[in-house]
């Protein structure tokens, strides 16, 4: 019973549902959430964190980089979640999430990393 709560309270804040929107196409780097919903990293880690406790998504690391995506989950949790996210297709600031997102430019010289040239391929499998 507790994972099912905490998969419901994951789903009541609308920046974890931003992320899990973002994420619905498959894995993402941080620095393109960081990008989209324009707040910090910290922030941003706080949800990503919520969000795996409660089971929804997974992580993957790539040198200084970590890479989220939606996980998969039962069979009743996953109609949950998939109607979720067709829903939130019809929101406003989804739609503006999305349009910002093929934007964004991953920038490794932001971090101090020049070895790296600075593609959207470095952070988004």
């Amino acid at each position: 019973m507790r994972g099912l709560s905490l998969f419901f309270a994951a789903l009541a804040d609308e920046n974890r549902l931003r992320l899990l929107y973002l994420m619905k196409e498959g894995e993402i780097c941080v620095c393109y959430l960081q990008g989209v919903l324009q707040t910090n990293q910290p922030k941003i880690s706080r949800h990503l964190a919520y969000l795996k406790r409660a089971g929804l998504v997974e992580a993957r690391r790539d040198g200084k980089w970590m890479h989220y995506r939606l996980k998969k989950q039962e069979s009743n949790q996953e109609k949950v979640l998939s109607e979720t996210l067709r829903h939130l297709e019809m929101e406003p600031a989804i739609q503006k999430d999305a349009r910002r997102l093929k934007q964004i430019q991953c920038c490794p010289l932001r971090y101090g990393i020049s070895s790296v040239e600075p593609k959207r391929e470095a952070c988004k499998i």
